[in-house]
């Protein structure tokens, strides 16, 4: 019997040596497929971009009727009797969708390889909810000014991210928990931000009804100066980001192996991710499941692994622009709020996914 035992033990022994030793050379193995990944992830970059150029151009000639490509090019340049129309009404509207898309898409994607979890975006989990509260009480309390919208939108959304994550605390940041917990925290602060309109004043609670559907309707050039800075500002940031992101997402043993300082990332990194959505909350309101679709597509058109920020980043520039222009011609010329026409479409995406995971 003991000879037994030592001849399995004997047999047992190089296969778990094998398994120890062979990590480094599957890196190595893996170095041509994941070079074939960036190649992939490029490519798609660039196809993103110049979809979301020619998406942008369209937008300048959508007006209350559709304005010749010639006319648009011309008004740009400042000439012809378009030129004040293209330049200071729907000039400013391109470019929110262009931006406040792309900051909804890293925001998802942020989220989403923090929780590694395809529902944990900030939609789903309630900081674009705890977002609307922060600016909902800037409105009501205070004097609703730009610099206290955003403020407000900032400390709303920290706090709701900071309630799910003491509430999933025994589950860490991933897993099914997290997302049931949040969709509970987005109901209950719905609940609340419905409350909050109901007590405010009647000019106050109609300008926050409309504006919590999520509309990019009316946007100038001075709703956009601060919003702009910030969000160019939280793009650095989430560009240095990014490599500790990719490698957290992996996995927190490895990343730290690798040189990352989880302590100190995970604060900035929830920060930028809450900023991105936030900022968006405050200007065009709750503008819903851009945040949720845009880095499961922009992950499958790379074919990474993860969620990359730059693909996410450009799928929800390409979606926003896509549901601002089907909301500017569904029932022209009267202009829907771009955030019902992403509820339509993302809530059947959404409703798709949570039966998939609920399967997994």
């Amino acid at each position: 019997m003991k000879v037994e035992e030592k001849r399995a033990r004997e047999d047992r022994a190089p296969e778990s040596e094998s398994l120890v030793v062979a990590r480094p050379p599957l890196a190595v193995r893996i170095g041509p497929f994941s070079a074939a990944v960036e190649r992939r992830g490029a490519v798609a970059a660039v196809v993103l971009a110049a979809v979301a150029a020619v998406l942008a151009f369209v937008g300048l000639c959508r007006g209350d009727a559709w304005d010749a490509p010639g006319e648009v090019i011309a008004a740009l340049a400042g000439h012809g009797d378009a030129a004040f129309v293209v330049q200071e009404w729907r000039l400013p509207r391109v470019t929110a969708a262009l931006a406040f898309g792309a900051a909804l898409g890293a925001a998802g994607a942020v989220f989403q390889n923090l929780t590694r979890n395809p529902l944990g975006s900030p939609d789903v989990i309630g900081l674009d909810a705890g977002a609307y509260t922060g600016a909902l009480v800037a409105l009501t309390v205070l004097s609703g000014t730009s610099v206290q919208l955003a403020a407000g939108s900032v400390a709303g959304g920290l706090a709701a991210a900071v309630v799910v994550y003491l509430l999933s605390l025994g589950s860490g940041l991933g897993g099914l928990r997290l997302v049931v917990i949040g969709i509970a925290v987005n109901a209950m602060l719905t609940a609340l931000n419905s409350w909050i309109v109901l007590r405010a004043e009647l000019e106050v609670a109609m300008a926050a009804v409309g504006w919590s559907a999520g509309s990019l309707n009316g946007i100038g050039w001075e709703d956009l100066r601060l919003p702009l800075a910030i969000l160019a500002a939280l793009a650095v940031l989430l560009a240095a980001l990014a490599r500790p992101m990719h490698q957290v997402a992996v996995g927190d043993d490895l990343a730290v192996t690798s040189g990352v300082r989880l302590s100190g990332y995970r604060p900035l990194v929830v920060l930028a991710g809450v900023g991105c959505t936030a900022t968006v909350t405050a200007v065009a309101g709750p503008v819903v499941f851009i945040a949720l679709a845009a880095p499961q597509i922009g992950r499958r058109l790379a074919g990474a692994a993860g969620v990359p920020l730059l693909p996410a980043a450009l799928t929800g520039a390409v979606l926003l622009l896509v549901a601002d222009l089907t909301a500017q011609t569904v029932l022209a010329p009267v202009a829907l709020p771009v955030g019902a026409v992403t509820t339509v479409v993302g809530g059947g995406y959404l409703l798709w996914l949570l039966v998939r995971e609920v399967r997994r």
